[in-house]
């Protein structure tokens, strides 16, 4: 039986200069692994049926609700004013039951205040008008 009890000095005192690739080995192990599980995922397609081809442009121009809120807060509905809060509610309540609801258009003046165009729009949502729209925001632009 042989044994080696290092009686040469000069080999003791150097380092391993080699790097260590198992850890390297091992991450790019588990990466190639999640590549060859995720690449069949992707290839699947999911079959749409499109539309060919442009629809016709619309002939009927749709019906236009304008209510235009003051800088008094005063509410006109197509430019007749409005004095109650009853009259106001019996016409959403009148242009939600049209078979072709119109759109309505919410023209608020820049000086009006908040709480009186949220209110309206939220009249006019809570008795079933689901057309609204805010116009003439170009008032509230910077410089204007």
């Amino acid at each position: 039986m042989g044994m080696s009890v290092g009686s040469d000095s000069t080999h003791e005192d150097e380092g391993i200069v080699d790097i260590n690739t198992t850890p390297l080995i091992d991450v790019m192990l588990v990466l190639l692994i999640m590549l060859i599980i995720t690449i069949p995922l992707q290839t699947h397609s999911v079959a749409i049926d499109l539309p060919q081809g442009n629809p016709p442009p619309s002939t009927e121009q749709p019906k236009l609700v304008t209510v235009s809120i003051g800088y008094d807060n005063s509410i006109s509905w197509n430019n007749e004013p409005i004095t109650s809060e009853a009259s106001l509610q019996a016409h959403f309540q009148a242009a939600a039951a049209m078979p072709d609801q119109p759109e309505m258009h919410i023209h608020p003046d820049r000086l009006a205040d908040y709480k009186t165009v949220a209110h309206v729009m939220a009249d006019a949502q809570r008795l079933g008008m689901t057309k609204l729209g805010i116009v003439g925001l170009d008032q509230f632009m910077e410089g204007q």
